[in-house]
């Protein structure tokens, strides 16, 4: 008999270390094998199994869950030697297990076997959709180089998705004789049961088992089945900055900054919402008819937005902005061509000097990416809050808070704006505030916030010029609802704000900072701006600086800081060809 050796710690002090046989039951009756006394607990709360050599922690349904390694879980999740769980009042901590045996007919009931297949499409559909944690990472050695293998072994692509399509329909009415089974899986036993599955309908099958590419058909039917379709090769080829899901049958990515169209495709409509399901239920969000538009975020980072019928009149569609593999800095920038080494220690000064700055730029101009880059030259030491509506930002602060908006519930409640996060962060002592885009009344908020003590904030908003920047914000503080005369906003966002930068994607797919002004205080009303390094384009393409040293940077100079006047007068001629991407 196998038996497991757990730590128990209590919210009481009390601690105690206890071999366990398994299965083990824990509830708040007598006759569980560990019993907890407590309203948070239920009668039968969870259960720590094994099968075939592992460790499986099962939540019956409670009311007040089970949270494994910090996150609640739901149904069956795998268990390891020092995995945290906590029920109620209770830690456990998974010190040791001797011996295992697989003759545990009733999990082995709970967590493997699929016999007769039934057909009914719709109701497995449910059951892949209900699974809790969608965005689990799960690594598939047969979907590794799909793509090229594919392209190597000269597949058509319509017989492949013909192909795909009937083999995924195939599992769907196999995976449906279990279903409650289903819908107690976490997503990495769900895929290990339709993986087997897979294998055994190809091998069974000689219209499957003969193909050539029978594996790399497996591979795309297991990722639409439990994982994102598609879209799972597209996320992993670093080249691809963007994908768009136009309908479940057309697809486009943005390769070197250019759009060329994807030739696979989704099974059906139904599948893209499917998987629109998986991206955003871990993260919180809904998206139904009554609220068919969502943003959200992958595992790695990546900015999702998804839109559904009706208001997507072709079909549930998704954009995903990726993100590099690596952290990108300052140096991969200039390498890219995106700023000349002078810019780049201007912007460097700026930010260590507590200068308060916006970043302007279009859609897709790479402005959350310099905001990033800027961010992580904050010293370290310094109190940060990061404020967005998906949180995307990865600074490397150890004393870093982390800030994320939240929608209306179904009941229109609980919406949390990012102008509430902004008056939020006032109160928790920040050094820096940096907030993700400014679209509505939290500028007001987050100029205040840079007139008062909070130096050095940065934060983004969309506009094709500097001036146009400043006329953004004039409109935004407005939105904000504040009684004030034009002449008051202006006064207020001249003393904020020191700089603005400006962010412009070129013609072929370049991403440039085409400017950086210094905001220079009020002169007959308006906003006085002076430009210290532009972008020129044409013959002559390139960075200059036009021989002007801000009047902020004289004051540091007084100060002691050390900079060279050189910089400002400084020529660096374009990079030419195509746009890069950073890996």
């Amino acid at each position: 008999m196998s038996r497991l050796l757990l730590n128990l710690q209590y919210e009481d002090g009390a601690n105690e270390q206890k071999w366990f046989e398994l299965p083990i039951t824990i509830g708040k009756q007598a006759e569980n094998s560990l019993e907890l006394k407590s309203w948070r607990v239920s009668k039968h709360h969870a259960k720590i199994f094994h099968k075939e050599g592992n460790l499986y922690l099962h939540d019956l349904g409670s009311l007040g869950g089970s949270v494994l390694n910090s996150q609640r879980i739901y149904h069956v999740h795998p268990l390891d030697i020092n995995d945290q769980i906590v029920i109620g009042p209770c830690l456990i901590r998974v010190v040791d297990i001797n011996s295992i045996s697989d003759a545990d007919e009733e999990n082995d009931a709970l967590v493997e076997e699929l016999d007769q297949p039934t057909v009914n499409y719709s109701s497995l559909t449910e059951a892949v959709d209900a699974i809790d944690e969608p965005d689990k990472k799960v690594e598939s050695s047969e979907s590794d180089d799909l793509s090229l293998s594919l392209i190597n072994k000269k597949i058509d692509a319509t017989t492949l998705i013909a192909k795909r399509n009937q083999l995924h329909k195939l599992l769907l009415e196999a995976l449906d004789l279990k279903r409650n089974n289903i819908t107690m899986m976490d997503d990495s036993l769900l895929r290990e049961e339709a993986s087997r599955l897979l294998k055994k309908i190809v091998e069974s099958d000689s219209e499957f088992s003969e193909l050539s590419y029978a594996d790399e058909l497996c591979a795309m039917v297991l990722d639409e089945a439990v994982g994102l379709g598609p879209l799972e090769e597209l996320l992993k080829d670093p080249s691809i900055t963007e994908i768009m899901v136009n309908r479940f049958d057309e697809i486009y990515i943005e390769r070197a900054g250019k759009l060329e169209a994807y030739p696979m495709s989704f099974s059906s409509n139904q599948s893209v919402v499917s998987i629109i399901d998986r991206i955003v239920a871990p993260i919180g969000r809904r998206i139904d008819e009554s609220s068919p538009m969502v943003d959200a975020r992958l595992k790695d980072g990546s900015r999702v937005n998804a839109v559904l019928p009706p208001i997507a009149i072709k079909g549930a569609n998704i954009t995903i902005r990726k993100f590099p593999l690596k952290r990108p800095d300052m140096k991969d920038l200039i390498g890219l061509g995106s700023l000349d080494k002078y810019m780049g220690e201007f912007l460097d000064i700026c930010v260590k000097n507590r200068m308060n700055m916006i970043i302007s730029g279009g859609t897709g101009s790479g402005k959350t990416t310099l905001l990033n880059i800027l961010s992580n030259h904050i010293p370290e030491g310094e109190r940060i809050v990061t404020i967005e509506d998906a949180a995307e930002l990865r600074l490397n602060h150890q004393h870093l808070i982390s800030l994320e908006s939240r929608p209306a519930n179904t009941e229109g409640r609980g919406q949390i704006s990012i102008r509430d996060l902004v008056k939020n962060a006032l109160r928790m002592r920040p050094d820096r505030i940096v907030v993700g885009e400014c679209r509505g009344g939290e500028a007001f908020d987050m100029i205040s916030a840079m007139n008062t003590g909070h130096e050095g904030s940065l934060t983004t908003l969309h506009a094709n010029s500097p001036r146009d920047a400043i006329s953004r914000l004039e409109v935004m503080i407005l939105m904000a609802g504040m009684d004030m005369p034009l002449a008051a906003i202006r006064e207020h966002i001249a003393s904020s704000i020191d700089f603005i930068v400006q962010q412009t994607r070129l013609s072929d797919g370049r991403r440039v900072i085409s400017s950086i002004v210094e905001i220079g205080g009020m002169e007959s009303g308006i906003i006085k701006s002076q430009e210290i390094f532009k972008f020129q384009r044409g013959p002559q393409s390139g960075f200059y600086g036009l021989g002007i040293m801000p009047e902020k940077f004289e004051r540091l100079k007084e100060e002691g800081v050390q900079i060279d006047i050189d910089h400002f007068n400084q020529h660096t001629k374009a990079v030419s060809g195509t746009a890069q991407v950073l890996h």
